[in-house]
Order: structure tokens, then C-alpha cells, then sequence
């Protein structure tokens, strides 16, 4: 594993016992924080660790290359989100699967029973889960992620609308309770 993925995994785990803050400015970011911004981004997308760390690395190397530094996190974003297209399209692999399809999706049994939110979330398209990641956990507003992604924000805000209606039809009663 390379320095900057170890880098990577060790800043996201300190990262995981903090409180939630609202992000610093670009001016304010370091290095190390930028690549840890752009690996959360790019786990919010692809969804496994290891794949996380090559994109943020890939990405962060062509950005070097090109440029000579890392402008702040919307080049970041927008160069992991390119990257992690471009894988896919590459491995042909397209989820078209509607969510009622899947019975491990079905209703809770009873109150308390909590869903693997893993499990939900890889039922989401990369565009709604990367929104909603944006939204919800790194407190971005729907402005903020159409800066940093370069799609419209009523795209996001679409992309954000449907991740939650699908949540919370997977859900079911136990979503709306909990509002």
C-alpha cells in the first residue's frame, strides 16, 4: 500500500471519531486535507475502501501532473468523479436493478431492527448516493455541491429528493416516524 493510501486510511478513521464541523474554506485546507476530502468523496461514490484510495490517488497524481498542485476540492472532486466514470464505463458493469426487486430490501420486521445503511446506500445510483453523501454527512448545501461536482444544482437538488424517497421507501413506516 502506498504512503498516501496509508495517509488516507489513517486520516479517515481520526476522521470518524470527530464531531461533524461544517468544511474549511480551500484557502484554509492543506494538503492532507484536501486528499482527505476528496477520499471521502470518492467512498461516498465507490463505495469500497481500497477503490476510494486508488481514485483519490489516481486523481490526485494526473492533477500534479497537469497542473503542478491541487487547486482545492472542486478540481479534486470533479478529477475522482471523472476518474470513477470512466472506470465504469470501462468495466461495462450498469446497475438498472429497480429497488422493489431486491428482497433483502424488504420491509423491517419491527421497531428497533436497524438496516445496514451500507446495504441501502448500494441501492442508490453513484449520482444520488454522492449527493446525498454531500448533503447529509459533509453538510454541503445543494449551491455548494453544484460548485464542486460542475452539475446543475437542480440536478443535485433532484439527485438528493429521489436518494431520499428511495431511503425511505426501503424503510418504510420507521423513516417517517423518525422525522
Amino acid at each position: 500500500m502506498s504512503a498516501l493510501a496509508v495517509s488516507v486510511t489513517d486520516e479517515y478513521s481520526k476522521s470518524q471519531t470527530m464531531t461533524s464541523e461544517k468544511p474549511k474554506t480551500q484557502r484554509d485546507m492543506s494538503d492532507a486535507e484536501l486528499v482527505q476530502a476528496g477520499y471521502r468523496y470518492a467512498l461516498s461514490i465507490a463505495r469500497h475502501h481500497q477503490d476510494a484510495e486508488d481514485l483519490v490517488q489516481q486523481a490526485w497524481m494526473k492533477l500534479i501532473r497537469a497542473y503542478g498542485k491541487v487547486e482545492g476540492t472542486p478540481v479534486l472532486f470533479r478529477a475522482v468523479r471523472n476518474l470513477f466514470y470512466d472506470q465504469k464505463r470501462r468495466s461495462k458493469i450498469v446497475q438498472f436493478e429497480p429497488l422493489e426487486s431486491h428482497p433483502e430490501s424488504g420491509r423491517l420486521e419491527s421497531k428497533g431492527v436497524s438496516m445496514d445503511m451500507e446495504l441501502l446506500m448500494s441501492k442508490l445510483r453513484p449520482e444520488e448516493s454522492e449527493a446525498l453523501f454531500l448533503n447529509v454527512v459533509e453538510g454541503y448545501t445543494a449551491s455548494e455541491i453544484s460548485e464542486r461536482t460542475g452539475s446543475p444544482r437542480g440536478t443535485i437538488l433532484s439527485h438528493i429528493h429521489r436518494a431520499r424517497q428511495k431511503l425511505a421507501k426501503a424503510l418504510g413506516s420507521e423513516f417517517r416516524e423518525s422525522k
